[in-house]
C-alpha cells in the first residue's frame, strides 16, 4: 500500500476543507446537476458532517460553485468604457468555456432560482456598468443584462440538452454575433 492510500485510510481527524476543495470536487464529478451532497462528501473523504459545516444544502453548494465560475468568467480589468461589444463577447466565450466544460451547470443555472450576489449580481453588476459607462441609460442597461444572460444561459443550457432543431450544428460565435448586433435594448420604435 503506498503513502497516500495509508494516509486515507488512518483514524483521526478527516482532511481539512476549504472552498476551492469542495468546488474542485463538485466540478470533477461528471454531471453537476445530478450531484448529491453524499456523493460529494464521499468523494472528498469526509463525512456529511463535515461537509455540512461547509455547505448546507445542494443551494449553497451552487452558490459556492457559481462564486469560483463567476470568478473565472470575469475578466481582472472591469468593462472598458465605449469598447463594451469585444468585452462582453469575451465574456460570453469564457461563459461558454466554463459553463460547458462542467455537464450540468448550464442546466442547473438556467432554470428559475435564486442566485447568490457574490457570483451572479457581480456579474450582474459588471455587465450594466458596461452599458452605462457607453451611455446606455441604466433602466435600459437594466433591460440588455437580462436579454444577454438569459439568451447565453439558454443557448448554453440547449448545448448540454440539444433540442433536434434540424440538420446543422448550433454555431455559438453566430448566435454570438447576432445577439451583440441587437444590443443594447432601445425602447420599441426608437432607431
Amino acid at each position: 500500500m503506498d503513502d497516500a492510500a495509508t494516509d486515507r485510510n488512518r483514524p483521526g481527524r478527516p482532511a481539512q476543507l476549504n472552498r476551492d476543495r469542495i468546488v474542485d470536487a463538485a466540478l470533477s464529478t461528471g454531471n453537476l446537476d445530478t450531484l448529491t451532497m453524499r456523493e460529494l462528501a464521499a468523494r472528498l473523504a469526509v463525512s456529511h458532517s463535515a461537509l455540512y459545516r461547509w455547505v448546507k444544502n445542494r443551494e449553497q453548494l451552487f452558490d459556492l460553485i457559481s462564486e469560483v465560475m463567476i470568478e473565472r468568467i470575469l475578466p481582472a480589468d472591469g468593462p472598458p468604457g465605449d469598447h463594451w461589444r469585444p468585452w462582453l463577447a469575451d465574456v460570453a466565450r469564457a461563459m461558454h468555456d466554463q459553463f460547458l466544460a462542467v455537464p450540468g451547470y448550464a442546466t442547473r443555472t438556467s432554470r428559475p432560482h435564486r442566485h447568490n450576489s457574490h457570483s451572479f449580481g457581480r456579474l450582474r453588476n459588471e455587465v450594466i456598468a458596461a452599458f452605462t459607462q457607453a451611455g446606455v441609460h441604466p433602466d435600459l442597461a437594466e433591460q440588455s443584462w437580462y436579454i444577454f444572460v438569459t439568451s447565453v444561459v439558454s443557448w448554453l443550457a440547449a448545448q448540454e440538452n440539444p433540442l433536434d432543431l434540424g440538420h446543422g450544428a448550433p454555431r455559438f460565435e453566430l448566435f454570438l454575433d447576432v445577439l451583440l448586433r441587437g444590443l443594447p435594448a432601445r425602447e420599441p420604435g426608437t432607431a
